[in-house]
């Protein structure tokens, strides 16, 4: 029998929400072993001066815990 936990995190981007879920997953990929899905539950853009400088997002990264017997 596998577990799976779900982690929040917070990402950000300069250039797209496309970039900032790839830069979000590869980060926590350092620290979070078997990453199985991952699902946007939340998007905002920063805007100054009538432009967006940056797009950030909150992921919900899916992992199976170790499966030890």
């Amino acid at each position: 029998m596998s577990v799976a936990k779900i982690s929040e995190i917070t990402s950000t981007s300069k250039t797209s929400f496309e970039d900032a879920v790839a830069d979000g997953i590869k980060r926590a990929s350092k620290t979070i072993r078997d990453i199985s899905g991952a699902w946007v539950a939340d998007q905002e853009v920063v805007v100054k001066s009538g432009k967006i400088v940056e797009y950030k997002v909150r992921l919900r990264l899916t992992f199976v815990l170790d499966n030890k017997k």
